[in-house]
């Protein structure tokens, strides 16, 4: 195939005529619910702002809070012993027995994510007029506007990420206007004083908090004096004519025109390994330095440093999809429209690109990635802990952070995993007697990797599931072919790779065909039927944990050609892989979620963990092996559509991936069907969807379902495996009149800006590494091409 050798081209053409509109949420109210209130973050700290007029309540949060200490990874020493007796059940199909004797196999739960506090700025303004909310997304910025009798009242909020401080900055326009006061609760243990302008909050986490689905005596949530992460809060008003009147609890602000509230955080989290009473940080030091420093700024220097920092993440993509009709309504009304079937282009572009602004807000903390609730949780007893899912919802996190060009955002999560490698390693010897680190359904801070459910009393369905690390290692290989960073392959990526391997090499055992398959399996949190009745976990051979093995070892080979410096495991990779229990189609022409052609429980469920191959990971394609692709297809027509907001975005994701746009975008309108706050009891609108506030509604709210929707809205346009580039593989038909999208990367290091008119691309611009080759598909004809100054222009 010839070679194109192609130069810089300018292409301003389409960056002048593609622009994308301003992206914002607002609201005509102040909020009532979590799930309307809009949310801030600088990566490691977040606010969730409710805009009131009588009284501002804003919810504070660390990323680094969270109850407990360092785990013991010697919890269960003796847990291997068991592993035979449940190997044996199985390859005898005693089912029961295996389900009963795996609970042996299992330890402690995860701990919670913790709350820090909440900041009140109350200023009894009732009946106001003219109210508006506002999130600018291009900004970071929050804003509230509104009229108290004759005078204005302009909030502005944003989190800087250099300052490390949150900022209000409060204008009246009537002069001496401002009249308000603040004051500091919180959940945890805390104490407050002042000091001149200054009110200073400290406070310690439990020292356990249980699951809130865990239902057993005692207190679930327990603080210790002497134990569990301490953190600290600064609070200071800064008015150049306000007097600030102050009590030990409370700062209060009297005849100012012009106000700024500064608010820093810090906890004395020091590491996963070190405990935070004993081997702490200085929070109450870090929290009054960083007030300081930003004291001396003022709130417009503030505001540019940050601008500075956080612009040139968001404003890397752009999305411009059809014009429409659609009116400019209050967020929460556009999506009441929206759920009705209207058009509404401006909402879904929206949608995409709050996922980006919200893994910027939420993703920056080294070695702390975003749970569950990504930065915001108001509880102490969050759903599910606001934990670490490792079956799915942590992995959904960052799907889009390397296809969005946010690949800086993936560091925390690929830091996490050398967390988990430490105390994988222990879990895997003590739990298993095995090599190589495993991690299981749940972590959290403290990289937790052993088996949950207390010792006894989990529900293998989800307890016993130790594909954790397989599956996250895999976004190491996805790093490096976005980035092309080799260093980082071999000095990071490889070994923790490799260690995962390793665990999975000694799982694997043969079947009575002489093939390889894993014993005990589990299908994430689905259930099984055998053919005498009984309802079951604990199998063997499930085909989520193989297809997990199965790209683990591809991405493993492909590393070590570029490395070249593991030969021998790589033969003994490619071995085993040609001896995996292949893909199996059922009667019904779906994919094989079990070893035998079993009913599930459920055939609806959420989880389609066997679909794995084909999305997230590579190795299952409609070009390559199509009569799996096809049985996929299959399996996700019986599921069905109807499914939570996290499911629905990573079913997305797959119909893009089987090139049908159409049903990914119907999806696609679903995630975004309109739900109730949690606080509303509507039963209408109980089930996967969206929030006032744009937050995802698994139900409740999880921000994995946002993250894995941003994600597919750029599969569904550009498509990519380090060998080819695709532009518009599964472009809907409601956006193929015309649109524009600039900044998405692919696999291979590059970079892909288009414009398209009636389905067809007419306008192409590709970034890669001087000297880089590519091949892209355009409009079915595929070019092969040498950047050789770092930019091409296509078409």
């Amino acid at each position: 195939m010839r070679i194109l050798f192609l130069t810089l081209f300018t292409f301003s053409t389409f960056a002048q005529q593609k622009q994308q509109k301003p992206m914002r949420l607002w609201y005509d109210k102040p909020a009532t619910y979590f799930e309307e209130a809009l949310v801030l973050g600088n990566g490691k700290q977040g606010a969730t702002v409710f805009g009131g007029t009588k009284s501002d309540k804003i919810f504070l949060n660390d990323l680094t809070l969270w109850s407990g200490e360092p785990m013991d990874p010697y919890m269960n020493k003796e847990a291997y012993k068991n592993l035979p007796a449940v190997r044996e059940a199985l390859r005898l199909e005693n089912y029961r027995a295996a389900d009963s004797l795996v609970r042996k196999i299992q330890g402690k739960f995860s701990e919670s994510y913790a709350p820090l506090g909440t900041l009140f700025v109350d200023f009894n303004h009732d009946n106001p007029t003219e109210y508006r909310r506002e999130l600018s997304l291009d900004k970071a910025v929050s804003t509230v506007h509104y009229h108290a009798g004759s005078n204005e009242i302009r909030k502005e909020y944003f989190f800087s990420h250099p300052d490390n401080v949150f900022v209000i900055h409060l204008t009246s326009k009537e002069k001496k206007g401002l009249n308000f006061t603040v004051q500091f609760k919180s959940l945890l243990r805390y104490s407050t004083k002042s000091t001149i302008n200054h009110l200073h909050a400290k406070g310690t986490a439990p020292v356990r908090a249980d699951p809130n689905y865990v239902r057993k005596k005692g207190n679930p949530i327990m603080f210790d004096d002497t134990k569990g992460t301490r953190f600290a809060t600064d609070i200071l008003i800064q008015s150049a004519d306000g007097k600030v009147l102050r009590t030990d609890s409370t700062l209060q602000m009297v005849g100012g025109t012009d106000a700024t509230i500064l608010v820093t955080m810090a906890t004395s989290f020091n590491g996963f390994d070190k405990s935070p009473s004993k081997e702490g940080l200085n929070e109450d030091d870090l929290s009054e330095k960083r007030l300081q420093a930003a004291s001396f700024k003022g709130a417009e220097q503030l505001l540019a440093r940050h601008l500075a920092d956080y612009q040139p993440y968001f404003k890397r993509v752009n999305l411009s999809l059809p014009a429409d009709n659609a009116p400019e309504l209050p967020t929460d009304e556009r999506l009441r429209r929206y759920a009705k079937g209207e058009k509404d282009n401006y909402l879904e572009t929206l949608y995409f690109q709050f996922g980006r602004y919200l893994l910027i807000s939420s993703s920056r903390t080294p070695g702390v990635p975003a749970n569950l609730q990504g930065l915001w949780n108001p509880h102490i007893q969050p759903p599910w802990s606001s934990n670490y899912t490792m079956n799915i919802n942590a992995e959904e996190n960052y799907w889009l952070a390397e296809n969005t060009n946010l690949s800086e955002m993936h560091a925390p999560f690929l830091g996490f995993l050398e967390n988990l490698e430490k105390t994988g390693r222990i879990t895997a010897k003590t739990f298993y007697d095995a090599p190589g680190w495993v991690v299981h359904h749940n972590s959290d801070i403290w990289a937790m990797s052993n088996p949950v459910g207390d010792f006894g009393n989990g529900d293998p369905s989800w307890a016993n599931w130790p594909m954790g690390a397989t599956w996250a290692s895999t976004h190491l290989w996805e790093h490096y072919l976005f980035t092309q960073d080799k260093k980082f392959l071999e000095a990071k990526a490889y070994p923790l790779m490799r260690g995962a391997a390793e665990f999975c090499l000694y799982w694997l055992i043969e079947d009575k065909n002489g093939r390889l398959i894993t014993s005990p399996s589990t299908s994430p949190e689905n259930k099984f039927i055998t053919p005498t009745g009984y309802q079951g976990a604990t199998a063997y051979g499930a085909t989520a944990d193989l297809a997990m093995i199965r790209e683990l070892f591809l991405d493993l080979i492909a590393a070590e050609k570029i490395l070249q410096k593991d030969p021998a495991f790589q033969a003994t990779l490619e071995k085993a892989l040609a001896r995996i229990l292949p893909y199996q189609v059922g009667a019904k022409g779906n994919l094989q979620e079990w070893y035998f052609d079993w009913e599930d429980t459920d055939p609806k469920h959420r989880h389609q963990s066997h679909l794995y191959g084909l999305y997230p990971g590579t190795h299952v394609t409609v070009a390559e092996t199509p009569s799996i692709a096809a049985a996929a297809k299959k399996t996700l027509e019986i599921k069905g559509d109807e499914t939570t907001g996290w499911s629905k975005g990573w079913r997305i994701n797959l119909w893009a991936r089987l090139r049908d746009g159409d049903h990914a975008y119907k999806m696609y309108r679903e995630l975004l069907k309109y739900v109730e706050p949690d606080g509303v009891k509507v039963n209408y609108a109980r089930g996967g969807g969206t929030y006032p506030n744009l937050f995802d509604a698994h139900p409740p709210f999880q921000i994995d379902g946002n993250f894995g929707g941003s994600a597919a809205v750029a599969e569904m346009l550009v498509q990519s495996t380090p060998e080819l580039i695709e532009t518009l593989p599964a472009l809907p038909a409601a956006w193929a009149s015309e649109g524009a999208v600039s900044g998405l990367k692919t696999r291979g290091g590059f970079e892909v800006s288009m414009s398209w008119k009636d389905g067809k691309v007419t306008s192409l611009h590709l970034k890669g590494l001087k000297g880089s080759t590519a091949k892209i598909k355009v409009n079915g004809e595929i070019k092969s091409l040498l950047i050789k100054t770092g930019e091409v222009h296509v078409l």
